[in-house]
């Protein structure tokens, strides 16, 4: 077998180098790079790998010469300049998050239904707040509720699965045509508005692209019923920034569960607010720092994924999550 070089670019990079080399054959070079490149030999490395493993390309890093599988260990590629790939190589993405993010986003749902650390803090203070046959604690019911998908990808499939067994009612908002008889009714892109309406609880899931880029913004949030609920675990600029905040500052909508935000730390700012705006001022969003996807099973699927990849790649093989470039 030819032995390869396999580069891990990057701190986010890091998250997937735990051993990796026992998943690939044992005679492959594995280096691990910082994200800066500032180490001796380290953009040497960059230059000559094979595949190189990381969320971002862009031209203030070497040019990656030799590269002939570019790797991201994400779902999400949009940092990765793929007009820098030298001819034929291959740019592949990851998933393997999308249990973890059902998880989350049931979580989040059930706790607007099922109060049980308020109800352990008031007991706590002998104040029996939803004590049965006390018709003011009643509670509402999640499968009582209409779930809304905006994209139909990995994460909401995962999702739908879930919240039929829950008894939702499912509506969708995707890009094509979606064959799936467990949803109730779907919406062109082109309807958002009317989507927006259709649900108590929208989940945005839709990647970034140039086509996404804020596609939720005023006028769809306008549509929502005055007691839904937004959440975000896609990426943070799908929502207008200015159009969520006022939304929600001026309590139009019942409120927001936002996990993926518009500023992120780097390594020279490893501590920073989510945006430009006082999100952390308004009382009906719940802020959670992009962690939805974040398990170990998703570490684990996501390398395994991409040693696979590498694999197939040797064998002349086709390969799987193929973004840019020939599969094989």
């Amino acid at each position: 077998m030819k032995t390869i070089k396999i580069a891990f670019h990057g701190e986010n990079a890091a998250n997937f180098r735990q051993g990796f080399e026992h998943l690939v054959d044992a005679r492959h070079q594995i280096v691990d790079l910082s994200d800066a490149l500032t180490a001796p030999g380290e953009s040497d490395h960059y230059a000559t790998a094979d595949v190189i493993v990381g969320i971002q390309l862009n031209r203030s890093l070497p040019e990656p010469a030799e590269v002939k599988l570019f790797h991201a260990p994400s779902a999400g590629t949009d940092a990765i300049d793929t007009s820098l790939l030298p001819s034929g190589a291959v740019l592949c993405n990851c998933f393997g998050h999308e249990d973890a993010i059902a998880e989350y986003v049931m979580t989040a749902l059930l706790q607007r239904h099922v109060p049980l650390a308020q109800a352990d803090a008031d007991l706590r203070q002998q104040r029996w707040t939803f004590w049965a046959g006390r018709p003011s604690a009643l509670r509402s019911e999640l499968g009582a509720q209409t779930l809304g998908l905006l994209g139909f990808g990995h994460i909401s499939q995962a999702i739908l699965a879930r919240a039929k067994a829950f008894g939702m009612r499912v509506t969708v908002a995707n890009r094509s045509p979606v064959h799936d008889a467990r949803v109730a009714r779907q919406y062109g892109l082109d309807q958002l508005p009317e989507f927006m309406a259709s649900a108590d609880a929208i989940v945005v899931s839709l990647p970034l692209t140039s086509q996404t880029k804020g596609i939720v913004g005023a006028e769809a949030l306008a549509a929502m019923r005055s007691d839904a609920v937004l959440l975000n675990v896609g990426r943070g600029p799908v929502i207008d920034e200015q159009a969520l905040f006022d939304v929600l500052a001026q309590r139009r909508i019942g409120g927001a569960i936002i996990d993926t935000w518009y500023q992120y730390p780097t390594p020279t700012q490893p501590e920073c607010p989510p945006s430009r705006l006082d999100f952390a001022s308004l009382p009906n969003l719940l802020m959670t720092p992009h962690m939805s996807g974040w398990t170990s099973g998703t570490v684990r699927r996501r390398q395994e994924t991409m040693a696979d990849n590498i694999r197939r790649w040797l064998d002349g093989q086709a390969l799987v999550n193929v973004l840019h470039g020939a599969s094989k």
